[in-house]
């Protein structure tokens, strides 16, 4: 049975399908219930959340706002979780959900938890999951049954021709990434070494299978990773398109209804994508209040203005003005899903290879915040809490002292139930906190 909000009320649940488009009967309860309301937090989960495990998550982060908010005068707050069809590798542990950890399964394979995530966000291709699952647990040393593990992988989470909808610069030509089109050992190779380098515990290395013949253990760790990434730049494409189709028409929506509502966004990994993606769905009118994002899940130049190998710039350019108070990035230096194997997988994205490091041309907002933005403001944790907090503009926060907790391979990517994030969120509200 899923997890229910019980730490605050008033609290409203908005599902949207992988198009976009809202459950209308939670849509309009929200809609019908929202004027008597002063500010509205609306939170985002990320890429490894089900409907259960998102729950317990708002109400863990919602727990620390009455008594923050208490003396703060008289805010009439609401609150709403926002549920969008991602899932999470059942392998990937996250700091206090203990229960979220899987029985383990085949040694190297899919367990059956993963399995079903997978089927649930990918329906209608259980036997392409399966043939995926049975490679993964016989680990063949046959290349050319690596190349069909490759070729399934695509076929699972492949791009539609055209979509640039999971690339964050202006000038992405779309389509499908290398990860998916790449020469699959040497793909899985990289992978493999990014595990390593993140904490993981992957195969020795091994001679090179394209002189003697055959693969080894540890090229199909990193073909297990591929499936990971892969599946997870098909999150990141539909937290997009959730975002701009759904979430920022039905925002407008919101601020029509109750025009003088604040609206405050906040949004986890590939949820902090997808409530920035709903700015440039929202009615030319309109703005909301703040937007706080958690260990963001996206290129830290999404916002920026033309760069030196884009001369686009961010696919957000602009989008920071339909904020009237401050944008903010939450970042820390433990998060290793966004500092070690983001990058890896974001180059073999297939973009234009730059001469920058990985950090600086395919970084992430949640593990170093904004790049390039014009006035972006930086802060520690202990400033972001102590000192006046900026009004407005694109705002850094380093908040590596409490998101610290969590095991390879995402490392702290999900350890955000924090009070000091919270307070975070309403200072970046305008509100005083605690």
């Amino acid at each position: 049975m899923a997890v229910t909000v019980t730490s605050v009320r008033p609290h409203w649940d908005l599902t949207f399908d992988a198009g976009g488009d809202p459950d209308p009967r939670l849509r309009d309860t929200l809609l019908g219930a929202v004027s008597d309301r002063t500010d509205l937090v609306l939170f985002t989960h990320g890429w490894n959340n089900d409907v259960s495990t998102a729950c317990e998550l708002y109400d863990r982060f919602f727990a620390f706002f009455p008594a923050l908010l208490a003396g703060a005068g008289d805010p009439r707050f609401g609150y709403a979780g926002v549920h969008w069809p991602s899932m999470r590798f059942s392998d990937e542990p996250i700091p206090d959900f203990p229960h979220t950890s899987s029985v383990p399964g085949p040694a190297g394979g899919l367990d059956a938890a993963t399995r079903a995530g997978l089927a649930r966000v990918f329906p209608g291709r259980l036997d392409t999951i399966d043939a995926l699952a049975g490679l993964l647990e016989r680990r063949p040393a046959d290349p050319a049954e690596l190349a069909e593990f490759a070729a399934l992988v695509r076929k699972l989470t492949g791009a539609p021709p055209g979509d640039a909808s999971g690339d964050d610069l202006g000038s992405a030509a779309g389509g499908e990434p290398e990860i998916l089109t790449g020469r699959p050992v040497a793909v899985c190779r990289e992978l493999a070494d990014a595990l390593q380098r993140a904490g993981a515990d992957v195969a020795p290395e091994e001679a090179d299978p394209e002189l003697f013949g055959g693969i080894g253990r540890r090229v199909w760790d990193g073909a297990k990773e591929l499936l990971r990434q892969a599946t997870y730049y098909a999150m990141k494409r539909r937290a997009g398109t959730v975002g701009q189709a759904g979430l920022g028409p039905l925002l407008g929506a919101v601020a029509r209804k109750a025009p003088h509502l604040r609206l405050h966004l906040v949004g986890h990994s590939f949820g902090a994508r997808l409530v920035s993606y709903a700015l440039a769905g929202l009615p030319p009118d309109v703005t909301v209040a703040s937007v706080t994002l958690l260990q963001g899940a996206f290129s830290h130049y999404t916002f920026s203005g033309p760069l030196p190998f884009d001369a686009a710039g961010g696919a957000l350019h602009g989008m920071a003005a339909r904020v009237s108070g401050p944008l903010v990035a939450c970042h820390s230096s433990h998060d290793q899903a966004l500092g070690v194997l983001y990058p890896i997988a974001s180059r073999l994205a297939g973009e234009d290879r730059s001469m920058l490091g990985l950090d600086d041309r395919w970084g992430a907002m949640g593990h170093d915040g904004f790049r390039s933005p014009a006035g972006t403001t930086a802060l520690s944790l202990a400033d972001a809490l102590a000192r006046p907090f900026p009004v407005r503009g694109c705002v850094s926060v380093d908040v590596s002292p409490v998101v610290c907790r969590g095991g390879p391979p995402a490392g702290a990517h999900s350890d955000i139930c924090h009070e000091e994030l919270a307070r975070v969120v309403l200072r970046a509200g305008g509100h005083r906190a605690g």
